[in-house]
Parts: C-alpha cells; structure tokens; sequence
C-alpha cells in the first residue's frame, strides 16, 4: 500500500544559538492553529538535560507541545546526548555512536501521522553528523524545502548569504522556501536590525518570509507555512528507507 504524500520543512540555522527551535515551535503552532496535524521531528540533540537520571532535551520538549502534544515525546528526538558538541562528538563523549540509520528511520513515525512534519537540523548545514556527513546530507536525503533561520543582528547578510550558497551548491542543491530573521535579544543600538532585511532582499533570491521581533509569539503578517512545504524525499532517498549504515 502506498504511503500517503506528507509535506514537510526543514529549519535549518546560519549558527547556533539563534532560536531555531524557537522559530520552529512557532511555525508549529501556526499550523496547529490553521487545522493542521503536525509532526516535529530532530533528529539528534546535544547539550541535553539531565533529569532523574534520564537525558532530557528541552528543545523537543518544546516543539512537542508547540505542536499539541502528537505521539509520543520520545519520538521527537531519539538521539540525545548530554555533552555540549556536534552530535556525533556528544556520542562519543558517551561512549556510544550516532546512528545514522536511525537519524533517517526515526522521521518514519511522523509520516505515518501527520499532514505536515517540521524538522529541526542541528546547528546549521555544515555542522556534521560524523566523520563523512553533515546536517546537508540529512535534508538532502529528505528533500523538504529548507527554512533558513538568522540572527537579526549586525552579521546577518552575510551569514544568511553564506547559507544560500552552501544550498546551492551542495550536492545536487538543496530547496529554499526562504528566510527568517529572528531578533534574539534586545538590541536598540543594533543599527543593522532595521535594514538587514532591506539588504538581504536585494542580494537573495528566496524570500524573506517574517521577520521576528523579540520574544514575539506569532508571525505578523502570518505567513502560509503549509503552502511552502514539500513533499518527503522529492525523488530522492525517501525517509522511510534505510540511509547508509
């Protein structure tokens, strides 16, 4: 039997620490908000809590209730390590090895319950997954359009634009459905906030699609998240098989 078609988006970052997760617990609850089954997926996580002895990520914790609580919170994030590194350095770290399979498999669940999944990636395209692969491979090999999230700050243009290129030219490229600006702490000397989306329209070709003020809880204008996703796999690896061992 056919599995049925799912869309999805993958928020990718231009750095770390730059509210990614943030950004994509609130593109979930826009799409709860319009009617939607969301699925949140990341894959792998590192600088994880620590409660009763388990590791916890707080991140996935997020994006599951953002999304209304789907499934179960284990499926969010089966990889979890507590180390403050790459996630493949934080396994290590532990005494264990990032799957890479299980990377790949563990989108499974959602796709079998959800209309749309969001998949955060670890850090930004070039933070790698082991030895030989990156975040890249992973939303190449998934095929959802990427969502890239920046800091709004002075550096913004040209990290956002380094991104783009990375895109662009990694592989076969990567699909962009555009560009969110996210102001991440109070700046009011910051100058560059109120022009780095003016500048990063004229250079770039995907869209800036919102612009987030601090500790804002809502896109305004709202934006059509469920339009700009993609199908999974694209023609490529589709996620529900096996990746390279």
């Amino acid at each position: 039997m056919a599995r049925k078609p799912v869309r999805g988006l993958f928020i990718t970052g231009t750095d770390t620490e730059i509210g990614k997760t943030y950004v994509t617990a609130l593109i979930a609850r826009a799409l709860v908000t319009a009617g939607h089954a969301v699925g949140v997926y990341k894959p792998a996580a590192s600088g994880c809590s620590i409660v009763a002895g388990a590791v916890v990520s707080d991140d996935a914790t997020l994006l599951w209730h953002a999304a209304g609580s789907p499934g179960s919170l284990e499926d969010v994030c089966p990889q979890r390590f507590a180390a403050p590194l790459a996630p493949h350095l934080a396994a290590e770290a532990e005494g264990r090895r990032l799957d890479p399979v299980l990377l790949r498999s563990g989108l499974d669940v959602w796709l079998e319950r959800s209309e749309i999944v969001l998949v955060e990636g670890a850090g930004g395209l070039m933070s790698p997954l082991g030895e030989e692969e990156y975040v890249a491979d992973l939303a190449f090999d998934f095929g959802f359009p990427l969502v890239v999230v920046a800091r709004n700050s002075l550096g913004a243009i040209n990290h956002v634009l380094q991104t783009l290129i990375t895109a662009a030219t990694f592989r076969e490229g990567l699909p962009v459905a555009g560009i969110v600006l996210n102001q991440t702490l109070p700046a009011p000397n910051d100058q560059s906030i109120a022009l780095n989306v003016r500048e990063i329209r004229r250079r770039a070709v995907p869209p800036v699609l919102a612009e987030i003020s601090c500790h804002a809880d809502c896109f305004e204008p709202p934006v059509d998240w469920y339009a700009l996703a993609g199908e999974a796999g694209s023609g490529r690896l589709r996620p529900f098989e096996t990746g390279p061992g």
